[in-house]
């Protein structure tokens, strides 16, 4: 039974309640899981989630999971690819966290990401950012005028997972988004059927919709004549 669950495994996470009272049998168990899977599959990636850090005191919380991460990679070892994410589901961690593991399972993502910075500069964007469809995790982004909030994509996020089930609540279908006013054109809409686009601008020559749709077909047909999606 143990070969079959671990055997050509790619990616593990693996979750720590910060507040157990049993750490023992906790590291016990995850060693046993961390031989397995070095056992049967010693390239698989380890991520590990420190999980309820908000209920840390916030004086000691950098310290505690400093303290929690050298201890996990004590008892791994350096055989395997592990990192390790401080998590809650109260802030923005979690979020991250779950961004970074999706990110890791794209394929090319340096090309994609390649083509969305060109496609950033090309297209006088302030900020391209192309999410998963269902999660709305942020898959790759391309910054060409700096944002000084680093947790808008997990606004953004929000945003739109709220405005999709009000959707669902009149019975519509969702395709996408438009948010326009004097200083801002965003656009969201989806770029096949597992991801999204989220197009932003300030630039006055470039926030007419229809030539930002158009850039967002053209930029669909680029990926997939590089074979970046399907």
């Amino acid at each position: 039974m143990r070969d079959h669950i671990f055997r050509s495994v790619e990616l593990l996470i693996y979750v720590f309640d910060i507040e157990s009272g049993d750490q023992g049998s906790d590291f016990s168990q995850f060693a046993d899981v961390i031989e397995a899977v070095e056992q049967h599959s010693p390239d698989a990636r380890v991520y590990v989630l420190v999980h309820k850090m908000d209920l840390i005191r916030d004086d000691v919380r950098n310290s505690v999971f400093s303290e929690k991460e050298a201890s996990i990679l004590a008892q791994a070892g350096d055989r395997l690819r592990i990192r390790c994410f401080r998590t809650s589901i109260w802030d923005e961690t979690l979020y991250r966290a779950w961004s970074h593991i999706v990110y890791s399972l794209v394929p090319n993502t340096a090309l994609l990401e390649s083509h969305l910075n060109e496609y950033c500069t090309i297209c006088g964007a302030d900020e391209v950012v192309l999410f998963e469809s269902t999660t709305f995790l942020v898959i790759a982004h391309a910054t060409c005028v700096a944002h000084s909030d680093v947790h808008r994509f997990e606004k953004i996020s929000n945003i739109i997972k709220q405005f999709k089930l009000s959707c669902r609540k009149v019975q519509a279908h969702f395709e996408g988004m438009l948010v326009q006013h004097q200083q801002l054109t965003a656009l969201f809409e989806n770029l096949t059927r597992s991801t999204a686009i989220m197009f932003i601008s300030s630039d006055p020559d470039v926030m007419h919709t229809a030539l930002i749709g158009a850039n967002v077909a053209h930029f669909r047909g680029q990926l997939k004549n590089c074979g970046l999606i399907g």
